[in-house]
């Protein structure tokens, strides 16, 4: 049971201090965060949860993420439904924090993709582009592939742990700074799930490619660690 509530915390966390930079900081004038900040946001809240309650339940926060880790051999599959439940529960619950802090200014009214730091595809939100559905998946795939790569990296038992969560936050800020322009960035099931629950309409009809690429991204990312690049007893023997 604290191995979920842990992930529920993560989770929590990760959206509520994401999502809610997104939400209330990036667009003041003059003194608000962009793009740059709220990358910053999402990587520091996977950071401080890593070593806050990582030690607790491996500090997943993401259902493509453990997807990855099962397949690369980190992960037991008894606790794959266990992890998920938890950690989109976290999510939405965070959402729903930062609706209701929201609504505190007065009522929402979501009128188009992006609001409330939703997901998208096909929609020119940032800088007149709108990216294919193809596209977005490409870049969830790939981004979420490489990300699960830093982080069966970072946490091997070969690697130097008490490093793990700063190359984990730096790799998901990193990955925002390339996809926010592109999707507003997933990798993360749980994330998507818990924003376009309360946006409804588009978003909620574009989340599939939001579960299924991050967790084909993932457990791509978990194989190929698992098979490619990890060192087997032999090679430290030699």
């Amino acid at each position: 049971m604290k191995k979920l509530f842990a992930e529920f915390c993560g989770t929590f966390w990760l959206v509520f201090g994401g999502c809610g930079s997104a939400v209330f900081a990036a667009g003041v004038p003059d003194i608000g965060i962009g793009l740059l900040g709220v990358a910053l946001a999402f990587g520091l809240t996977v950071l401080t949860m890593a070593y806050a309650v990582g030690h607790i339940s491996g500090g997943h926060f993401n259902p493509a993420v453990s997807f990855g880790l099962l397949a690369g051999g980190r992960f037991p599959a008894k606790d794959l439904i266990p992890y998920i439940v938890a950690q989109c529960l976290g999510a939405i619950v965070a959402a729903g924090c930062l609706y209701t802090i929201l609504n505190g200014a007065g009522a929402v009214e979501f009128s188009k993709p992006g609001d409330f730091a939703t997901n998208f595809y096909g929609e020119a939100v940032y800088n007149g582009k709108a990216f294919s559905m193809g596209a977005a998946f490409l870049a969830e795939f790939l981004l979420t592939a490489f990300f699960l790569i830093v982080i069966m990296g970072a946490t091997d038992k070969w690697a130097n742990g008490k490093f793990a969560g700063l190359a984990i936050g730096l790799a998901l800020t990193l990955i925002h700074l390339i996809s926010i322009p592109i999707t507003n960035t997933s990798v993360n099931p749980a994330r998507s799930l818990s924003q376009a629950v309360f946006m409804g309409g588009i978003a909620m009809s574009q989340l599939w490619l939001f579960w299924v690429a991050p967790i084909l991204g993932g457990v791509v990312g978990g194989l190929i660690y698992k098979f490619l690049l990890q060192r087997d007893t032999a090679e430290i023997a030699d």
